[in-house]
């Protein structure tokens, strides 16, 4: 593996990861693994269900940034409990806010609701990071185009290809689009089944920013210890 990846080339991708944690039945000592080990790495954040953020951050104080999920994972909650979930995510200590649109809006066409809900979300995470989950293995390619323009349009910072419990995860051709049709200020998210480091470097050279994985990050310290 060594010889496939420069230490430098495993830093910068470390530095991009979201280790992740979101089965529902993590204990705290797989939480406490997965912050253990984000600090040693240096990952961008753990990504956590809402239940922990409280205790990773009396545990762990500002030693890491908490990602956490909203509306997870099927996006169908109403807006109104979103904003509730994550106004009190915030006031636990969650630095940034993974959220999930909900996907039966789009199929329904109303794009409307769609940006009216991610709006809503924007005020309240003014100064916090807001990744909006879109969940590509649902979409056609009209759909995913039209998102890129609404996450472009309501200040989003992110959008997420997927939340790793649909029928697929991230694909290098959704980067591509994504790539394509975001405005300048919004980065990409790859997730869902990003397993090996070869997978993330692919993702991140077909233009992801961030990358939300549990596998990849411990791969990575093999090679920088």
């Amino acid at each position: 593996m060594g010889n496939i990846i420069t230490k430098e080339k495993a830093i910068d991708i470390m530095s991009r990861i979201d280790h992740t944690q979101l089965k529902a039945v993590a204990a705290w000592e797989n939480i406490k693994s997965l912050c253990d080990e984000a600090v040693l790495y240096k990952t961008a954040s753990v990504c956590i269900p809402p239940s922990y953020v409280k205790k990773v951050k009396d545990t762990y104080a500002d030693s890491l940034k908490i990602c956490t999920v909203i509306g997870f994972p099927l996006g169908y909650s109403t807006g109104a409990v979103k904003l509730f979930e994550t106004e009190n995510a915030l006031m636990q200590g969650a630095d940034e806010i993974d959220m999930v649109i909900n996907v039966a809006d789009v199929k329904n066409g109303d794009f409307n609701a769609v940006s009216n809900e991610i709006n809503a979300m924007r005020k309240i995470t003014a100064n916090k990071i807001l990744k909006v989950i879109v969940e590509t293995c649902y979409l056609n390619e009209k759909e995913k185009i039209e998102l890129c323009h609404i996450v472009t349009d309501t200040g989003a910072d992110y959008i997420k290809t997927s939340t790793g419990f649909g029928t697929a995860g991230a694909v290098i051709d959704d980067i591509k689009l994504f790539k394509e049709n975001i405005g300048p200020d919004v980065k990409i998210k790859a997730a869902g089944g990003i397993r090996t480091i070869e997978d993330a470097m692919a993702m991140v050279g077909s233009g992801a920013d961030r990358i939300g994985s549990s596998a990849v990050a411990p791969l990575l310290w093999e090679i920088l210890k």
